[in-house]
């Protein structure tokens, strides 16, 4: 594996930073240079400083989208955390379904290769199918790469094999030789798109629940607190937020507030 000089390591994590407001850790630098190790077979390149110097000498928006997409952590699973499921269907959809007789929008931001997008709809569909006719889940991620692969819907045997329970495989997935596709159902009620959390929010419509977990935990205390913010311009007064079990709003200067049920808990806008 190529090693990288202090220089280009340092240039990656101000390209990182730059481009998705990911702080790379300096004891990391093992984690960049495999990372990158494996861009370089998709490339023409010799090897990881001939790369870089590429990248510092030619503009070449691609190369650096596709350098930050190495870079990016892309760890998921169909229904990580149960809770956060459990508590939507139960605790949160029911009195936004009853409160309007509109179209329901769920954003899964930092959606990765769509597991928990397709598990948001699954929950729905095996605990509140009268209202999943009304539901439409809205999922982007900051990579390229990672939202084709959810939008295809395709997972390998040991993709499904990690969360998914065993009778939901039948149900919401068509086998096709090694793999399993999510079924047309599961199809219909997701959309998804690329979209950096740091970048143009304009094509966002009002949300009703925001899923945001696992993801605030990779920015600066300073960074967490403008996603933060962003999301409350764009989720309805009686809109929910989700974050992961290790992740708070307290100390962010934001206007939300922790609710708290018997399953987990959620974020609203403090009225």
């Amino acid at each position: 594996m190529s090693e990288i000089s202090a220089s280009d390591f340092d240039f990656v994590c101000s390209l990182v930073y730059k481009s998705s407001a990911i702080a790379i850790d300096t004891d990391m630098k093992y984690l960049v240079e495999s990372r990158l190790t494996s861009l370089l077979r998709k490339t023409d390149f010799a090897d990881i400083p001939a790369l870089l110097l590429g990248l510092r000498t030619t503009a070449n928006p691609e190369l650096a989208e596709s350098v930050v997409d190495a870079m990016t952590t892309n760890e998921t699973s169909f229904f990580r955390d149960s809770h956060p499921f459990t508590m939507l269907c139960e605790d949160v959809l029911p009195d936004i379904a009853r409160s309007h007789s509109d179209t329901i929008t769920i954003w899964c931001a930092a959606c990765s290769t769509g597991q928990e997008p397709y598990t948001i709809a699954m929950s729905i569909l095996e605990n509140c199918p009268q209202i999943a006719s009304r539901v439409r889940i809205k999922a982007t991620d900051i990579s390229k790469e990672v939202v084709t692969k959810a939008e295809t819907g395709r997972y390998s045997r040991l993709e499904v094999n990690r969360g998914l329970p065993v009778q939901h495989l039948p149900k919401y997935f068509v086998r096709q030789g090694l793999h399993w596709d999510v079924n047309s159902t599961l199809r219909n009620m997701v959309s998804f798109k690329q979209l950096n959390l740091f970048g143009n929010w304009d094509d966002l419509p009002m949300m009703d629940i925001i899923f945001l977990r696992n993801v605030l935990i990779y920015f600066a205390p300073e960074d967490k607190a403008k996603v933060l913010q962003s999301t409350a311009k764009i989720l309805k007064p009686d809109g929910c937020l989700f974050l992961g079990l290790s992740e708070t709003t307290l100390n962010l200067n934001t206007d939300y507030k922790r609710v708290t049920t018997d399953h987990s808990h959620y974020y609203k806008i403090t009225e």
